[in-house]
């Protein structure tokens, strides 16, 4: 029989007052509001190994310990597909994600994706985390190339995820845009969201956007364009592909990045 699996994290300042399953569905071992309440209400989450109710706000420092029931079947098959490993050991997987190639499956997507790939070369990841992103901690779009961090434990996916929740680990682009960037270097400060008129995009033009702040340098200028390194300190969903207006000239505008270093 399977024994459950265990995962705990502490309780960051920025989360204080936060109702606890709230707070516990940021973990990303935990994928749905229905999985936080179940947990719950099974006796399954214990804050500093005391049981506490939904509605319970966490204080910074405290420990959330969570006993997670094991998962059901992957719909998920596995693929023989080929993937460059730039870094292996027991905890994580580092790959060079090619352009082209989904990251997990989705609507429409069922096959051909890094998912499907890892399932075929990784024994047990179906148990890391959510079943259609099992050990994803964060992803790249199909068009961008770059280097992708998978965990291969539960203990490796919570510790990934929480250095990018606490912008610890700096994330870097290079992208390359129409027109010459006249400024060595400036800040887009714009909030993303999605699009009023078109839902399935995002855009800077949304009446909810999430705040969104990408720091960019010119690395070379070329004839007709110029090459960017990119450095989004926040994580919206296609930032770097909405943001306009780069530098107070507003020469440039940013199309998808080439290539997306971790």
């Amino acid at each position: 029989m399977t024994r459950p699996a265990r995962v705990s994290a502490t309780v960051p300042p920025d989360a204080a007052g936060m109702r606890l399953d709230r707070f516990l569905a940021t973990l990303p071992a935990i994928t749905t509001r229905s999985q936080v309440k179940h947990l719950i209400d099974d006796g399954r989450v214990q804050v500093d190994d005391r049981a506490r109710k939904a509605s319970y706000a966490v204080r910074a420092g405290e420990r959330v310990a969570v006993e997670l029931p094991p998962p059901p079947p992957s719909t998920v098959e596995p693929e023989a597909l080929p993937l460059v490993v730039l870094y292996e050991d027991d905890d994580l997987v580092v790959i060079d994600k090619p352009p082209g190639m989904v990251v997990h499956p989705a609507a429409g997507v069922r096959h051909g994706t890094v998912v499907n790939a890892l399932l075929h070369r990784l024994q047990g990841l179906e148990a890391v985390g959510a079943r259609e992103r099992p050990g994803i901690v964060h992803r790249l779009d199909r068009d961008t190339s770059g280097v992708l961090v998978v965990a291969r434990t539960l203990e490796a996916l919570e510790g990934v995820a929480r250095q990018f929740r606490q912008r610890t680990l700096e994330k870097e682009y290079v992208a390359l845009v129409h027109g010459r960037v006249a400024a060595a270097s400036g800040v887009i400060d714009q909030p993303v969201g999605r699009d009023p008129r078109e839902r399935k995009r995002m855009s800077v033009h949304s009446r909810a956007g999430r705040a969104a702040v990408t720091r960019w340098e010119v690395a070379e200028r070329l004839p007709g364009a110029t090459v960017l390194r990119l450095f989004p300190k926040t994580g919206r969903t296609h930032q770097l592909r909405v943001h306009r207006g780069l530098s107070a000239a507003g020469a440039a505008r940013t199309p998808a990045p080439l290539h997306a270093p971790a």
